[in-house]
């Protein structure tokens, strides 16, 4: 195989993507791949077009990159890639319109709303304001007391005009990652304080994960019956990662990611070690599949 890798991109978590992307170049050449790999920026077609290999494995997270503008680059590029078509990765990315559509498939969400600078927001406090469309915490806010909206919303809008509110729900992190439609086990994410934010998720080492946590009878199954849900209604292939809190009253779905990180924190290469699937035959797995569908299209 000769696979093109693409990491970096113009979106908030360029960082993230150069780790997962040295991860996935590192994977890919240990089982075998011959590798290109390129940092890139937003590149036109032209350029695209002029980059080695015979099928595409793009590792970036954000709107650009994992939110439609790149995976449309890719279909007029022509060449298969790893991960979702243009549709399903914008309707992923968008927060609201991803949460209002698991919903029309019975996955239960906290309420929310999307609001633009002068907007009132009607929920009630506890609540959290964060993006519409981008991923890893950043610009997420926790607002205890209305007080807290009112301090935090003119600093994110002026980088977001839009914002959404969510409300916030007091429980367990929880994670399902998926291999087309098959679940890995579940895992439980435990920050030593504080919230699972950009630090915790990418620059320490004190956060705690557990694989196939203790769960009240009967909540895996639902969790990961509401993730093959998603993965359905949202219209995701090959990987994916399906984000839930866990009250009380059971799993409330979060967000899917449609590129999940690949770096030595991320939860998708934890999940799939688990079930004897190293990095270098997860890799190697997404990238015989792109190759697939292209000779199955061929035929």
């Amino acid at each position: 195989m000769h696979v093109l890798v693409l990491m970096g991109g113009p979106d908030a978590e360029h960082e993230v993507s150069l780790k997962s992307g040295g991860q996935v170049v590192a994977a890919l050449r240990r089982g075998g791949a011959r590798v290109e790999e390129r940092v890139i920026d937003r590149p036109g077609l032209d350029e695209l077009r002029g980059m080695p290999g015979e099928v595409v494995f793009p590792v970036l997270h954000g709107p650009w990159g994992e939110g439609g503008p790149l995976q449309e680059l890719l279909v007029a590029d022509g060449r298969p890639f790893v991960g979702c078509l243009p549709a399903a990765a914008r309707l992923a990315m968008d927060k609201p319109a991803g949460k209002r559509a698991v919903a029309e498939v019975g996955v239960p969400t906290p309420a929310s709303q999307v609001v633009t600078e002068g907007d009132p927001v009607t929920l009630e406090p506890p609540l959290v304001l964060k993006p519409c469309d981008d991923g890893s915490s950043v610009d997420l806010r926790v607002c205890l007391t209305r007080a807290d909206v009112d301090r935090e919303r003119p600093g994110l809008h002026a980088r977001r005009p839009r914002l959404m509110a969510e409300s916030f729900i007091r429980g367990r992190e929880m994670t399902v990652g998926l291999l087309e439609d098959r679940t890995l086990p579940i895992i439980e994410i435990r920050p030593k304080s504080g919230l699972y934010d950009y630090e915790a998720k990418y620059l320490r080492d004190d956060t705690e994960y557990l694989i196939d946590p203790d769960l009240p009878p009967g909540t895996a199954e639902a969790m990961r019956d509401f993730a093959r849900k998603a993965w359905r209604r949202l219209g995701l292939r090959d990987v994916a990662r399906v984000d839930f809190l866990l009250d009380e009253r059971g799993p409330w779905f979060l967000e899917a990611n449609t590129m999940p990180g690949m770096t030595d924190h991320s939860l998708v290469p934890k999940a799939a070690a688990h079930v004897g699937l190293p990095m270098e035959r997860l890799t190697t797995l997404l990238v015989e599949r792109a190759m697939a569908r292209a000779t199955v299209t061929s035929r």
